[in-house]
Order: structure tokens, then C-alpha cells, then sequence
């Protein structure tokens, strides 16, 4: 056990380590492939390859083969491991000297079945699936939730396909915006229930805590503005997206929150990310 830890520690020392290990806690539990992991930390391939080989030496990630890729992901029980080994083990559970599990921490939503809860969808540039997020979630079920959409970038604007889809769907897009994530870090700024990332570039960057540690998640899709072909193909991938939104926000407002604790909260909203539009 000691010979693991300090290990681990050697491991995570190194500052290129340390940030595959932070990108793939951040994305947890999704699995990523080697490439998207070198390409958004901006490393060479042959380099990405040393520093997750040496991550995976010391099982603080997991490495799977999907067809010809790679995929990695965080090894929970060796991060828990590590953290247990530095403020557990070391003053043998000591109620006055070991910091209380973080979990225990973060505020529970089981004594808030009559609350409304402010839910906020983070974007790249805020144009599209963020905003189709919002709309959806207000429209279905605005008695129950708040919901609100943001971008990471400042080269936000409405994409007109996405205003197109929503207006032939029914939807009163007049109190849309695009927005930047600034907007909900000030000390004004509602407070959060929930954040959901709908694009993994969003979802990658290190942004900082949000107050009062709101349930988060992943939802990634494609990204439609990014879509080819004619007219008509394009608004067909729109419409792709709106269906994977709109199923996952159907499981979403489905849950019985006041039933459930922060852990097996998390694991629904996890489990929801991978909802598809044709399920």
C-alpha cells in the first residue's frame, strides 16, 4: 500500500501527468480516446502515449480497446485510494485530524421536493445545443425547473437553424439569448441545482468550482452547425439533436429527486448522458 502511494504520488508530480489525470476526472465516467486526449491538451500523440502509459502503470486510470482505439478512464477507487492513503491511513481516522469525506459535504436535494430548481447548460458558443436545452427543459417542465444556458467563449450568437427548428416546433424563442458563463459566477447570479455540459469542448475545459456544488453532468452530442451537406441534411441533424436532448430531459424531469440521495443522483444523471435520440 505504501509502495502504491508514494507511486502515485511520483506519478501525478509531473505537471503533463497530472493534467491527463485532472482532463479524465473532469469527464468522468465517460472513456476517452488517446487522440482527443493529446489533442486537447495540446500534446504530440507519441507523447499523450508515455504519460497515460504511466498512468495506467500505477492504475490511477483505466485503458479499454474499442476496435483500433484506446479508450481511458479514471480509476475512482485508485483516486479514493490515493486520498484515503494521505488524510485517512496517516491519522488513524481521527474525527480531529482527517477532513470529512467531500461527499459529506455537498448539499443533498432530498429535503427539496418543493423546490424549483435552477438548471444551466454550458456550451462552447452558446448557439445551439445550449440553447435547444434550455427551451426544451422550459417548456416541458417550467413549473419544476428554471432553466438557463451559457456559453465558455464570447463569439456567441443564435444559430438561425436551431431559431428555425425551435419556432417550427412550437417553441417562444423570444426569450433567448446567447450568453456567456460569466453571467452565473457573480455574486448576483442565480444559484445552481444542476449543470450540464452539452459539448465536450465545454465539458474539457478547467473552469472553476461553481458556488454551491450543483449536481453536474455530461451530455455531450455532435455539434449540428458544424453539419455538411445540403440544406435539408443539415436541418435533419438539428433535428437529431433535438431528439437526443429532448429524451434525456424526458428522463431528467421523470426522476423523483426527493427520493434520492446525491450519489444515486448522480449515477441517473450519468446514466441519462448516454441516451440517444432514437431510445
Amino acid at each position: 500500500m505504501e509502495s502504491m502511494l508514494t507511486d502515485r504520488l511520483s506519478t501525478l508530480s509531473h505537471p503533463q501527468r497530472m493534467a491527463v489525470f485532472r482532463l479524465l476526472m473532469r469527464r468522468c465516467p465517460d472513456a476517452l480516446p488517446a487522440g482527443e486526449i493529446a489533442t486537447v491538451l495540446g500534446f504530440k500523440p507519441s507523447t499523450a502515449s508515455v504519460y497515460l502509459s504511466a498512468l495506467t502503470k500505477t492504475q490511477l486510470i483505466t485503458q479499454q480497446r474499442q476496435g483500433a482505439k484506446l479508450l481511458y478512464t479514471i480509476n475512482l477507487d485508485a483516486a479514493r485510494d490515493v486520498v484515503a492513503g494521505l488524510f485517512v491511513d496517516c491519522c488513524r481516522g481521527r474525527a480531529d485530524l482527517c477532513p470529512p469525506s467531500y461527499s459529506d459535504l455537498l448539499q443533498g436535494i432530498s429535503n427539496m421536493a418543493d423546490q424549483k430548481f435552477n438548471v444551466l447548460f454550458v456550451c462552447t458558443g452558446n448557439s445551439a445545443r445550449s440553447i435547444v436545452a434550455e427551451t426544451i427543459l422550459r417548456d416541458m417542465a417550467g413549473d419544476r425547473f428554471t432553466a438557463y444556458s451559457a456559453g465558455t467563449t464570447h463569439r456567441s450568437g443564435l444559430n438561425p437553424l436551431a431559431v428555425e427548428m425551435l419556432k417550427a416546433k412550437g417553441h417562444d424563442i423570444s426569450p433567448l439569448r446567447s450568453k456567456n458563463v460569466t453571467e452565473f459566477q457573480g455574486a448576483d447570479a442565480p444559484k445552481m441545482d444542476f449543470v450540464f455540459t452539452v459539448c465536450d469542448r465545454a465539458a474539457n475545459e478547467e473552469c472553476p468550482t461553481w458556488p454551491g456544488q450543483p449536481v453536474s453532468g455530461h451530455w455531450g452530442m455532435p455539434d449540428p452547425v458544424k453539419a455538411t451537406g445540403t440544406d435539408a441534411e443539415k436541418r435533419l441533424v438539428f433535428h437529431q439533436v433535438y431528439g437526443a436532448i429532448h429524451n434525456r430531459l424526458a428522463a431528467f424531469t421523470a426522476l423523483s429527486l426527493d427520493l434520492l440521495d446525491r450519489a444515486a443522483l448522480q449515477q441517473k444523471v450519468d446514466e441519462i448522458g448516454r441516451i440517444q435520440e432514437n431510445q
